[in-house]
């Protein structure tokens, strides 16, 4: 373990190496990190250093401090799903856990020209495509479409395994672990068929959210577009 005087903060270049780390699969979620005085010892810096790279993992959701037990590597659960990437509210402000889906389908298929550019895919290649309604507080609300790359997902369409929360089976079954989401926001009319399957009627306005999440590495691995009944929900998501 080396850091560079003059290439950069101390504290930055361990948080750099540790990152690094967990990119190339030594630390999995859920494993334990060296003690900050093991890690200093090895880096030949103070323990504060080190401390302060910690810190800025933690403010990332990259790690989880456990008093008394060390620092782990963050594990995608449901409910840290639900908190850190679902920002769908009830105007009321409170955040409903979804509660059911209905699958529609699941099926394997050849990447269509936007799933090629959204997730950085060849000619030719295979998507695994998720369709279904997510019901919050027992009625249809979103109806998404889901789109990952076949060759990470191997097993997905046949498996017919799509809990709500996704990225939770992501981690645990197929090794891939969503970092980091983008989403763009734009309001929509409801066709017949988006109609249809949100009870809703034919033109009503409902928000239509386009996510492209990432690994650690900045890797696309999913694409996904989430239509959303607005009648009684909005989309929150708080700036600190």
């Amino acid at each position: 373990m080396n850091v560079t005087p003059g290439r950069g903060p101390l504290y930055r270049q361990i948080r750099e190496w540790i990152v690094a780390r967990i990119v190339h699969g030594d630390w999995r979620p859920g494993d334990i990190l060296p003690s900050e005085i093991n890690l200093a010892a090895g880096f030949g810096v103070s323990q504060g250093t080190v401390r302060k790279a910690v810190d800025a993992l933690v403010a990332e959701n990259l790690v989880i401090r456990h008093q008394g037990k060390g620092t782990y590597v963050a594990v995608h659960t449901p409910h840290r799903e639900l908190f850190h990437f679902f920002h769908v509210l009830g105007r009321d402000g409170a955040k409903p856990q979804p509660t059911t889906s209905q699958l529609i389908s699941c099926r394997q298929r050849r990447a269509e020209k936007e799933d090629l550019g959204c997730l950085h895919l060849r000619p030719n290649a295979r998507v695994v495509d998720i369709f279904r309604v997510r019901n919050l507080r027992d009625r249809p609300v979103i109806l998404e479409r889901v789109i990952v790359p076949s060759k990470l997902f191997q097993g997905l369409a046949e498996s017919g395994d799509v809990p709500n929360e996704l990225y939770q089976l992501f981690e645990k079954t197929y090794g891939v672990t969503i970092h980091k989401v983008v989403e763009e926001i734009s309001a929509e009319l409801a066709t017949v068929e988006t109609a249809r399957y949100l009870d809703i009627k034919p033109g009503a306005p409902i928000l239509a959210i386009e996510r492209r999440a990432e690994t650690l590495g900045g890797m696309p691995v999913e694409f996904r577009r989430s239509l959303c009944d607005s009648r009684d929900y909005i989309y929150s998501n708080e700036i600190v």
